[in-house]
């Protein structure tokens, strides 16, 4: 119950005051795994895995404590929980910037929109119009409604502050060093692979919850359906083609094509049906995205008291079962 309460209450804090503007502790686990990496980097992917398992691993083992110490403290429990999924989220953000890029590009403002875009991904903006400006966006805001609100929340209610501070310190590490560029082309796999591992279930969950809220944005659910089960896979991304297909389906717009980042390319195959996206079809994506996160919350928020709830009397019970076998082992 704490965990659950100290979820619903980050999500809203998040919904409220959006992500701290001055010392963000993301910014911090940034600068320090930065550090880390100066230290451990080479170019081989044995450096890359100690740099991870150190760099996910201190968090984890932080939260693992701060949840152990507070193990009987249901009040304080919940206050952490708070505190850490408030830290992860990314929600009211993420809205934010796709409704100030729908501004920018709805008067036609295309140097602001390319200022802008760097908040969301990592894409070269130089030569970008006005759809392709869009298009980013509407990707950028699929994917991560997915890395920023629904996989923080589905760890938090699994594995409770551990879950939370892990899982973002994993999805900081892909996006520092889990690019394919020359110098991360192996040092940043161990990062990328777990951040897909991680990513595998609540991506999938974005997607069908995409599907589910597309009427709140006046999408048509059947299509949305239609476009993420035959889309789906087509992303070179284990886990972004589930969020941006159902995207797609949701605003019945065409995504994907020619991605131009500093200093590479990448083509990708197309994505729905209809025109490119357009301005108009920002403050919708925007819309679903915020529908999304509400639905994921209530999700995470029941799964402590539910199923979470079951799973951990079925693993007491089991560990009983083997301490008991253990004594009696040590007995003869």
């Amino acid at each position: 119950m704490a965990n659950a309460t100290g979820l619903v209450a980050g999500y809203a804090l998040d919904a409220l005051l959006g992500d701290p503007r001055r010392w963000h502790p993301v910014a911090g686990f940034g600068r320090a795994a930065g550090a880390l990496e100066q230290r451990l980097y080479r170019p081989d992917r044995s450096a890359g895995a100690a740099f991870t398992a150190l760099a996910v691993g201190a968090p984890v083992l932080l939260g693992a404590a701060a949840a152990l110490a507070t193990r009987r403290h249901p009040v304080a429990r919940a206050a952490l929980v708070a505190a850490g999924t408030w830290t992860v989220l990314g929600g009211r953000t993420l809205r934010h910037e796709s409704r100030v890029m729908a501004r920018a590009l709805g008067r036609a403002d295309l140097p602001a929109a390319r200022a802008r875009l760097g908040n969301l991904c990592g894409r070269d903006p130089s030569a970008l119009d006005e759809s392709e400006l869009a298009r980013a966006t509407v990707e950028s805001v699929a994917e991560n409604t997915s890395d920023a609100v629904v996989a923080p929340l589905v760890w938090g209610a699994v594995a409770g502050l551990p879950g939370l501070l892990g899982y973002r310190a994993a999805n900081t590490l892909d996006a520092m060093v889990g690019h394919r560029s020359p110098r991360y082309a192996r040092f940043g796999t161990p990062a990328a692979r777990l951040d897909d591992v991680l990513n595998l279930v609540p991506s999938r969950l974005t997607g069908l919850l995409t599907v589910a809220v597309a009427p709140a944005a006046h999408g048509d659910r059947a299509v949305a359906w239609r476009v993420w089960r035959r889309d789906r896979a087509d992303h070179p991304s284990p886990n972004a083609g589930q969020c941006e297909a159902a995207m797609a389906g949701a605003l019945g717009v065409r995504l994907g094509g020619r991605n131009v980042y500093f200093g590479r390319a990448e083509t990708r195959p197309f994505l729905g049906d209809g025109p490119r996206p357009e301005a108009r079809h920002l403050k919708r994506a925007a819309r679903i995205s915020g529908a999304v996160g509400a639905a994921a919350l209530g999700l995470a928020a029941l799964y402590p008291v539910t199923v979470g709830r079951v799973a951990g009397a079925a693993g007491r019970a089991a560990l009983g079962v083997l301490m008991r076998a253990a004594r009696r082992g040590s007995g003869r």
